[in-house]
């Protein structure tokens, strides 16, 4: 696997609880928690919004 530039939300803890994201080079976005950085999920990018949609309680949304 390729390299990945990991970012974390602006909303998160300098360096605690915090949730990564990345773009792969296949168009998935990659997650991982700051905790545990060698479990890392896959998801859509599509899948990624109505994840966020229905956390931000907008369940329709996505």
């Amino acid at each position: 696997m390729s390299r990945l530039t990991w970012q974390k939300s602006s909303y998160s803890n300098a360096a605690v609880n915090c949730v990564n994201v990345a773009a792969a080079p296949d168009g998935t976005v990659r997650l991982r928690e700051s905790d545990d950085p060698e479990v890392i999920l896959s998801t859509t990018r599509e899948g990624l919004a109505g994840l966020v949609a229905v956390i931000k309680g907008r369940r329709g949304a996505a």
